[in-house]
């Protein structure tokens, strides 16, 4: 693919930027946003940052009555010395293009596309807040656009990139929550999509989320929908478990999606030393572990809320109280160390920090 241009339309009435006070996770849009379109034979073209604004589209568009998408979720951050960057975004996109291949959407250039959202992320760098704690969303999602109804992969699409300025995604913070264990309902099988990052995934665990929240739970801990036995992820972050001094997480076996928070959390972990391990758990073993009193923590990751503590795990009847409500040693150490490397108040001994510079952008046409 050759070098891109990316044609630039400013928009006219910019908004009023929100107060800290009024942020809310993914409420609240900035003024810009990235566009660029697939069409076959040609490729992905025609970049450009225009205002924010509605999509037209055709009814008929195959996005709509087949489901064929895919999306991403990154933050940038802003420094002590007023620095804007971004935590390893190029993780983010190497795991678009493999959702796209699993949904059959055309690849994208990596390195071209984040060179056009640090574009668009320093044209609208006012909007970044500062305030400790918030940071600026990133969502690129790719939808297929071509008015046709046939299931068949689309040859038409469209990637937008959307910018929202957020405060915490839990309104604890990083105090612990509660969870409760899905034994009705099933997110994903291996060979499904469960592996990849499309919508679909989650409008499938939208009712028993629906359910548990009612209930008073945060979230929801998704087991292995064949045997509904083993511990996959939770509803939006990858989980994590100290049992007896060791930390365990699900291995990734095609229906769990591989966050980029967890692989940072196990390369942070093997960079401390301390013993980590991916492997198949059951929610029967995680009972017993309970009951032996060797479950010291637990605690979920992801971009959105980075590391949260569970501090409640309920399972067919059955309360699984950890470590006393209260946030482990381990995840409080996670929290503060990632958070402190993507805010910049930390080294960076893994190079994952990307700044945001002017010269870095591509030219305009």
């Amino acid at each position: 693919m050759e070098e891109w241009t990316v044609e630039v339309e400013h928009c006219k009435s910019p908004k009023e930027k929100p107060k800290t006070e009024e942020l809310e996770f993914g409420r609240i849009f900035t003024d810009h946003m990235l566009v660029i379109d697939y069409t076959e034979p040609v490729g992905w073209h025609d970049a450009r940052i225009i205002p924010y604004q509605p999509l037209t589209i055709d009814p008929s568009a195959m996005v709509f009555h087949y489901g064929q998408s895919v999306f991403e979720g990154l933050k940038a951050y802003y420094t002590p010395d007023g620095d804007i960057q971004l935590f390893r975004p190029e993780k983010n996109l190497e795991r678009m293009n493999r959702s796209n291949d699993r949904l059959c959407i055309p690849q994208i250039d990596e390195s071209h596309v984040l060179k056009a959202i640090k574009q668009l992320v320093h044209m609208e760098k006012d909007w970044v807040p500062t305030a400790e704690g918030t940071s600026l969303y990133i969502r690129p999602f790719i939808i297929s656009t071509e008015p046709f109804i046939g299931v068949a992969p689309a040859h038409h699409y469209k990637l937008i990139v959307i910018l929202s300025p957020v405060g915490a995604y839990y309104k604890e913070g990083i105090n612990p929550v509660k969870i409760a264990v899905e034994n009705t309902f099933v997110r994903a099988v291996k060979g499904g999509t469960g592996e990849a990052k499309t919508g679909g995934n989650y409008a499938s665990s939208l009712k028993a989320q629906e359910l548990c929240a009612k209930q008073g739970f945060t979230q929801v801990l998704w087991l292995d929908g064949v045997e509904k036995k083993y511990i996959e992820e939770v509803g939006s972050m990858n989980v994590f478990f100290k049992i007896d001094g060791e930390i365990v997480t699900p291995s990734l076996n095609g229906s769990i999606l591989e966050g980029v928070t967890r692989n940072s959390v196990i390369q942070l972990l093997k960079h401390w030393q301390l013993p980590v391990t991916e492997k198949r758990i059951s929610m029967e073993e995680l009972y017993q572990a309970h009951m032996d009193g060797t479950l010291e923590e637990a605690f979920g990751t992801g971009t959105a809320a980075v590391i949260s503590p569970i501090g409640q795990l309920s399972w067919e009847g059955k309360d699984l109280h950890i470590n006393n409500g209260k946030t482990g040693k381990v995840a409080k150490a996670l929290y503060e160390t990632l958070t402190g490397i993507q805010y910049g108040k930390e080294k960076d001994p893994f190079n994952w920090i990307e700044k945001v510079t002017e010269t870095e952008t591509i030219p305009v046409k």
